[in-house]
């Protein structure tokens, strides 16, 4: 029987290797516009964010939503988009991705209340949606195809 390893790369499926914080989260390297950062896998966060504090480093064009913002203990936060951008994870690409971005301050102070990093991110269900994905959590890995 084949490994989830060979099955998913059999399958045209791109591996992401993934690492364990402090926290008990995932994280996972991915490039915004070919600049490298931080993120949190988070498969119960509808959007891929980045905070306020990034917009600049990755190069986005955001521009204010009317949606509000909820999570990991705040809620009715003040939200921005940035439209048609690159995103990268490992060798996959979403050349048009959506970037919800707000203010990330709550979760990287849990963070680092916990002694981990602060994150530039989150990856949310919107990429792993796109990029029918498959995680495997014994081995730390993220398959997106």
């Amino acid at each position: 029987m084949a490994s989830l390893r060979e099955f998913m790369l059999k399958k045209g499926f791109k591996r992401i290797k993934l690492r364990y914080t402090e926290t008990d989260h995932f994280e996972v390297k991915a490039f915004i516009n070919d600049v490298e950062g931080r993120f949190i896998l988070d498969t119960g966060a509808s959007s891929t964010c980045v905070d306020f504090s990034r917009v600049k480093f990755f190069k986005l064009f955001a521009r204010e939503s009317e949606v509000k913002a909820a999570g990991a203990g705040a809620t009715n936060m003040m939200t921005h988009v940035s439209e048609n951008n690159k995103l990268s994870l490992g060798d996959w690409l979403e050349p048009d991705a959506d970037i919800v971005v707000f203010d990330l301050s709550h979760v990287n102070e849990a963070l680092l209340n916990h002694k981990a990093t602060e994150v530039d991110g989150i990856i949310g269900a919107d990429i792993l949606k796109e990029g029918k994905a498959v995680i495997d959590y014994k081995q730390k890995a993220l398959y997106l195809k």
